[in-house]
């Protein structure tokens, strides 16, 4: 089920109003049910996977509590499901284990079970590759591992949760409804945001009644959302999925404009989902911390990664960068901590070494960036440079290269579909180096080309207007305004969308 289909409209209309008909307990149940409900419609095999998830991690979370002899009272308490299973734990803490041997059990079993299912025939097939260079020829058969959807999202937020209560910086979740909820919550299960138990826990903790000026703001959310995906990024898409099936038909201009507009295509479609989650959760009466903000107006790599897939970078900020050491210990280890985080970014988007790749490239990026930076300010301080120009070649140069990255991460999309990613990047970049077909004469689908300017344009003139006018918040004080936007969102979607119930690209990590 996703979000621009008939069924999940329907899933909408039931799911709410049984939500708020109930209070406490029973909005917490009603909640998780409906959540397992939307998770199961992809394949319900692997609702066993997200409940084992959940289970093992709220242990963990108890285990490393009572190791640390914090729970005070609460083998008095009043939760069944926590009493029978503090009594387990009790014993376990009698073993030797510490807090740090439990907390690398728990992220042992989660890595395990993400590795197995994501990475197993990734590193099989690298390994059999390797073997044949020297002389070797394996003879193991792969296997069929399907790749359960969002299971890169949900165990990265479980992840969390323990490591946050092995540092002190969150107390265990006696409730196993409440925890569930967290981890499963179906608006962000399948493609994020990553949610911090710590800020979202807590938002449990009251029964949430509708408020309508929550449904106003979530509701302009949802439909910004829609529009970004529907009308953009799926309208993009064929386009896209032309240039890189078979980049060896086109000329160089009909490839460069292939790469631009999937740079577009891919924040469309990932910003739009998280504008649609965040809407959803918002008139749930939940607040969401944002996920994007404006990327391709940064003026450096780091400011790029403050504004692109803000709950990934920041998690990995968080939970690699730092405890690996940070930016502390001179710059040959901060490089060398960037780049490991950067690689392993990239790995966790997928199986396949073109998405190292393009990790490799903004750890590279970033590398450079700290070498040259104070330099560039130097000079232009010192030929007094107007900010406006600096700030355009800045937003210009980190543009640029990021294009060339997005040539990898969307070659690696095509090889986790069976194509030669490697091969497809090559050949893209090669023909766009060569100049030849330069002539927008020599462009095929100029329809496309146009509409898809048309939209892009659109979306930067809005976002940069959004910058300074807050369109949301207007909305929110003037009625006549608020109707006027959601009346013109959903006449550009009625004329512009591509209602084939295209599913989201991030789906696939």
């Amino acid at each position: 089920m996703i979000f621009n289909s008939l069924a999940f409209l329907l899933f909408i209309l039931i799911f709410f109003p049984l939500y708020f008909g109930t209070k406490g307990k029973g909005q917490h149940r009603v909640c998780l049910i409906a959540s397992y409900f939307f998770y199961g419609c992809w394949d319900w095999r692997f609702l066993s996977l997200i409940i084992l998830s959940t289970l093992l991690d709220w242990c963990f979370g108890m285990w490393i509590s009572h190791l640390y002899q914090n729970d005070g009272k609460s083998t008095n308490h009043q939760n069944k499901a926590y009493r029978f299973t503090h009594r387990i734990i009790a014993r376990l803490a009698q073993t030797n284990f510490t807090p740090r041997a439990v907390l690398v059990l728990s992220i042992a079993m989660n890595l395990g079970v993400l590795g197995f299912f994501k990475y197993f025939n990734f590193f099989a097939d690298s390994l059999a590759m390797l073997l044949q260079s020297i002389g070797f020829v394996p003879s193991w058969n792969t296997l069929h591992i399907i790749l359960p959807v969002g299971i890169s999202f949900y165990t990265f937020q479980s992840m969390s949760y323990t490591i946050d209560v092995y540092r002190r910086e969150l107390k265990q979740e006696t409730s196993l409804l409440k925890f569930a909820t967290y981890i499963a919550l179906f608006p962000q299960l399948v493609a994020g945001p990553i949610i911090r138990a710590a800020d979202f826990l807590p938002q449990l903790a009251e029964s949430k009644r509708f408020d309508y000026t929550r449904f106003n703001s979530g509701m302009g959310r949802i439909l910004w959302g829609f529009f970004k995906k529907v009308a953009i990024a799926d309208s993009l898409a064929p386009f896209v999925d032309q240039c890189f099936q078979s980049p060896q038909s086109f000329g160089s201009l009909h490839l460069m404009i292939g790469v631009v507009f999937y740079s577009f295509q891919i924040y469309c479609d990932f910003s739009g989902y998280s504008d649609i989650a965040i809407g959803l959760t918002r008139i749930m009466g939940f607040h969401f911390p944002e996920n994007f903000r404006t990327p391709y107006f940064s003026r450096s790599f780091s400011e790029f990664w403050t504004r692109w897939h803000i709950s990934l970078s920041s998690w990995l900020r968080d939970y690699l960068y730092i405890p690996l050491g940070g930016n502390r210990h001179g710059k040959l280890n901060t490089y060398r901590n960037n780049m490991l985080t950067m690689l392993l970014g990239g790995l966790w988007h997928g199986a396949n070494w073109a998405f190292v790749f393009w990790g490799l490239l903004h750890g590279v990026y970033m590398m450079i960036q700290r070498i040259i930076s104070p330099i560039w300010h130097r000079v232009i301080s010192a030929l007094k440079v107007p900010a406006i120009f600096s700030a355009g070649v800045e937003m210009g140069t980190v543009y640029l290269l990021t294009l060339f990255a997005w040539v990898f991460f969307r070659s690696g999309s095509q090889g986790l579909a069976g194509g030669d990613s490697f091969g497809t990047a090559y050949t893209i970049l090669s023909h766009i180096g060569s100049g030849i077909g330069l002539s927008f004469s020599e462009v095929i689908n100029k329809f496309q080309v146009l509409k898809g300017g048309l939209l892009i344009s659109m979306l930067l003139l809005i976002e940069l207007s959004n910058l300074r006018y807050r369109w949301n918040e207007w909305q929110l004080r003037q009625p006549y305004l608020r109707i006027a936007l959601f009346s013109m969102v959903l006449w550009l979607l009625a004329f512009f969308g591509n209602f084939g119930a295209n599913a989201f690209i991030y789906f696939q990590f």
